[in-house]
């Protein structure tokens, strides 16, 4: 594996979505997330992480030092308990390995590092983006919580967002007294005709130097995942969604060269004076403005 990164990073992801439901909300009946002071459609940060997850996991598909921690129908104590049979723990019952794993502490006063190490070199998301590990959790182990260098917020529309609920035709009937006396019903699906979203990142190059040991490679792969997220992941109910660009600020050293809304800042997103509703990505200008970076910050686009 390459050397662990020694620049920080921001970044800003757009992405947009067409006549789809980026983001259900399950508190009100899976239609696209809104803020219902603004209007601005919101997508959270654990749907987009998600997304990363899932195109790792095609790519990679579990290759040594690639494996994913949090996966839909697998248990977190299924991967708890590779970490602990590799430091000697071979019993499966979780009470064992939770008291053994106390004996051990008391002999090896470096075990939860061990564990900690384990993880972070075997499984990529806790590498990036850390991890809650509860079966060490229960050992009083410190490793329970590794906090990873990559962290991104939720994403926000560009311009308020219009929830449209579309009455839909199903042939699919459910029993034989449905078949018999209707042989259609109706349903209803909730889209989004067109949005323009913005997500920010940061990566913390101390963290990855101290913690985790994020590299290069986990880096490039991180970008490549980005712009790539929706392409492994596309289905009817999220409509067309893509990434339409990556805009990365690599700073000249671990901690920084400035705060990092100024460089957040530099990015505008504006809809074109022409355009009264965007239905495409071509309908906004995004400006990156270079006198309000520091010359020591490189600026990267990709897309």
């Amino acid at each position: 594996m390459s050397e662990v990164i020694k620049n920080r990073y921001e970044f800003v992801v757009l992405f947009d979505v067409e006549n789809g439901n980026p983001n259900g909300d399950p508190d009100a009946g899976n239609m696209p997330r809104i803020d219902p002071e603004s209007g601005l459609g919101l997508v959270t940060d654990v749907c987009l992480k998600r997304k990363i997850r899932n195109y790792v996991e095609t790519v990679k598909e579990d290759s040594e030092g690639y494996k994913i921690y949090i996966k839909k129908g697998v248990p977190l104590n299924r991967s708890d308990r590779e970490a602990c049979s590799d430091i000697g723990m071979t019993e499966a019952d979780d009470k064992k390995i939770t008291e053994g794993l106390k004996k051990l502490k008391k002999s090896d006063p470096n075990v939860d590092i061990k564990l900690r190490d384990y993880m972070c070199q075997n499984f990529y998301d806790i590498r990036t983006f850390g991890a809650v590990m509860t079966t060490f959790v229960k050992a009083n182990l410190n490793c329970g919580q590794v906090r990873g260098p990559v962290q991104i917020g939720f994403a926000k529309s560009i311009d308020p967002i219009i929830s449209q609920e579309v009455t839909i035709t199903r042939v699919a009937i459910t029993t034989e007294k449905d078949a018999e006396s209707k042989p259609t019903a109706m349903g209803r699906k909730t889209i989004v005709p067109y949005g323009l979203y913005r997500a920010e990142g940061y990566i913390s190059a101390n963290l990855a130097r101290k913690v985790t040991g994020f590299s290069e490679d986990d880096l490039e792969l991180l970008w490549e995942a980005i712009l790539n997220m929706f392409e492994v992941d596309h289905s009817a109910a999220r409509g067309n969604m893509a990434v339409k660009e990556l805009i990365v600020f690599k700073h000249s050293k671990e901690l920084g060269d400035c705060p990092a809304y100024k460089l957040f800042n530099a990015v505008e997103v504006k809809k074109k004076d022409t355009i009264e509703y965007p239905r495409k990505y071509q309908d906004y200008e995004v400006t990156i403005c270079q006198d309000k970076i520091p010359d020591s910050v490189e600026v990267r686009r990709m897309n």
